[in-house]
């Protein structure tokens, strides 16, 4: 037991109190799994999980069966034997209980690696959509181009977030974070030395492939080392602070080394940070302890390959008929045979999975990224916004962007000080949205996040003077923009960590950044489309033939206005799918006790015991009826 403790790096400090029971501030226990799920300790194999858990053990030394009470019977009657009637999710459970043993400052350390990977990828992304008009003159890009140097980097991200996702979780979280950094590092320093447009949108695209590796795998570094309780809370709100914030300093960074200094030092600043998270990461991020769910798995881990081909080239057909349409118009007959195309591959691909689900568990294996996810209506419902709200946010960000730099013809630095109060307000809002996940219902900060981002695309929508002071409104739309960032973001990503058990992380990490990098790439492209669309019949000419937004032209503002009619109705559609999605009073970052965990935790699980999974909503049902 001792040598167990120091490898897990837990003290095992187990005595007895005067009733016989085990009390200890940091224990491991061995509970043997009953694969039948009736708790009478007779397992057809015979599993063993080790638990790490910080609370009073309720059984004897010589116990080996878990939820028993005190007295010796099932805790909570529903003779399921998991003693919170969480049956086919004990694991979940039991794992989400385990002691945080690292110390303060390497807790603060860890954090602060995993949240420069996310801070990283959008900086990375928003500092291009800065300097994408000089980029575009120095490569002799077209403006009806330049939005594939975006999305290059977001499409590749998309396409490999569930792989790298998957690859993380079995074979280490760890390895894939440090690895992926390495990668990111590398091709940013190479990526301004390009000197064509095919090759430099390629070297975007490598990007995205290696931070598509670091950045779901800091989600799941997360959530596998931290319990339920304000501690995950401060690690998610700073995580999620990250992925806002960069793409607030990206219009910074970029604006003023553009102003002082080639556009070439926005890609080598972006390594050098780059290379920061990498050191970080093989200094702060621990080794994983042993894996209960891996020590049981039959045979080599494996890779889902037929599905990871048809979602990725699925999606990259469908991005691309997107993206393309806005250059060669949607009249052109290849573009809506290629989103058929498109949407037949996912179609498949959701086949595939659902058959791939069935065989496996059929098979009582846990290799496959299961569809059947989605059919938690909640869960489902999380991703939608996910997708839909940062396709909103994404959007004014770069809408902003046009609007002072192309139409109101200011300079990048001029653009980079009109972003500032985002950078300030952001680190307000994480602080005080920390303070709020345990104690304030997760739809009142869901609904306050999507308002805001609504009303600060609305503001560029309506028709305000162009030559009204920035104080008036440009400010106020700045301000909302971070705050429904900083409060949406958090909330969904601690949800997701939650429904999913620990062997997932990753892939539930993956999942939502996939959902939420194409949000932002066919968001961007239907905003893309209104604007040119506006734009061309504003001009008496064919889409194709539009131009480029000219300074102070009333053609281009009414394109600018159109787009931004488009974001505000992307954030009105995410509220109300937040409205539908969550009509209680629900608490996401609420630690609960054991006893009293809901079905919202741990909700989505890997186990092939289907009869143990209905006895247990059946127990929870009645439990909740009483």
């Amino acid at each position: 037991m001792t040598a167990l403790a120091k490898e897990l790096g837990v003290e095992a400090g187990v005595g007895k109190d005067e009733d016989g029971e085990v009390k200890t501030s940091s224990s491991i226990t061995i509970r043997t799994r009953g694969g039948d799920g009736d708790g009478d300790g007779d397992g057809e194999d015979g599993k063993q999980a080790v638990v790490v858990t910080s609370r009073r053990a309720s059984s004897s030394l010589g116990r080996e069966r878990a939820g028993e009470g005190e007295d010796g019977h099932d805790e909570d009657g529903d003779g399921d034997g998991d003693g919170d009637g969480s049956g086919g999710s004990e694991l979940k459970d039991d794992a989400d209980q385990h002691v945080l043993t690292l110390s303060r400052a390497r807790c603060i350390a860890l954090v602060a690696t995993v949240t420069g990977a996310a801070f990283l990828n959008t900086l990375s992304l928003q500092s291009v959509v800065i300097i994408l008009p000089t980029i575009g003159r120095r490569l002799s890009i077209p403006e009806s181009r330049q939005q594939w140097i975006v999305s290059s980097y977001s499409l590749a991200f998309g396409c490999f977030l569930l792989f790298w996702g998957r690859v993380a979780d079995l074979y280490g979280k760890r390895l894939i974070f440090i690895w992926g950094s390495i990668w990111v590092t590398a091709v940013m320093a190479a990526n301004p030395f390009v000197p064509n447009e095919i090759g430099f949108n390629l070297f975007r695209g490598l990007h995205g492939l290696g931070s598509a590796a670091n950045v779901p795998t800091a989600i799941g570094i997360l959530g596998v080392t931290f319990p339920p309780g304000r501690a995950k809370n401060y690690a998610f709100v700073a995580y999620g602070a990250g992925a806002p914030l960069g793409s607030v300093f990206g219009n910074i960074l970029s604006g003023f080394i553009a102003q002082y200094a080639d556009w070439k030092w926005v890609f080598g600043v972006l390594a050098i940070m780059g290379a920061i998270v990498s050191i970080c990461g093989i200094l702060f991020i621990p080794a994983p302890p042993p894996s209960a769910s891996s020590a049981s798995r039959k045979g080599p881990p494996s890779i889902d390959w037929i599905g990871a081909t048809l979602i990725t080239i699925g999606l990259l057909a469908l991005t691309f008929a997107l993206t393309e349409g806005n250059v060669v118009g949607w009249n052109t007959p290849w573009v809506p045979v290629l989103i058929v195309l498109s949407i037949l591959i996912i179609a498949a691909f959701v086949v595939w999975q659902w058959y791939l689900e069935r065989r496996l568990t059929s098979a009582k294996q846990e290799e496959s990224d299961a569809v059947s996810i989605f059919r938690n209506f909640q869960f489902s419902a999380v991703m939608i916004i996910m997708g839909v709200f940062f396709a909103s946010f994404n959007n004014y960000l770069i809408y902003a962007t046009y609007y002072f730099q192309e139409y109101q013809g200011l300079s990048p630095l001029q653009t980079m000080l009109r972003f500032i109060p985002t950078g300030v307000g952001g680190a307000l809002v994480a602080i005080i949205v920390s303070q709020l996940l345990d104690r304030v219902p997760t739809v009142f900060i869901l609904i306050t996040g999507n308002l805001a981002v609504s009303v600060a695309c609305l503001l560029y929508a309506v028709p305000i003077s162009p030559t009204t002071t920035y104080f008036a409104w440009g400010l106020p739309a700045m301000v909302l923009s971070v705050v429904g960032a900083d409060t949406t973001w958090p909330c969904l990503t601690l949800f997701t960590s939650r429904a999913l058990p620990r062997e997932d992380q990753a892939v539930g990490g993956a999942l939502i950044n996939a959902v939420g990098q194409f949000g932002r790439s066919i968001g961007l492209a239907i905003s893309t489309a209104t604007q040119t669309a506006v734009m061309a019949n504003a001009r008496g000419l064919p889409v194709k033939d539009v131009g480029n937004i000219k300074a102070w032209d009333p053609a281009s503002l009414k394109g600018l206005r159109a787009a931004s009619w488009m974001n505000f109705a992307l954030g009105i559609a995410s509220l109300v799918v937040v409205l539908i999605a969550f009509p209680t009073l629900e608490i996401v970052g609420k630690a609960e006790p054991a006893a009293l965990k809901k079905q919202s935790e741990g909700v989505i699980r890997n186990n092939g015991d289907r009869g143990s999974e209905k006895r247990e909503e059946a127990a929870d049902s009645e439990r909740n009826r009483v």
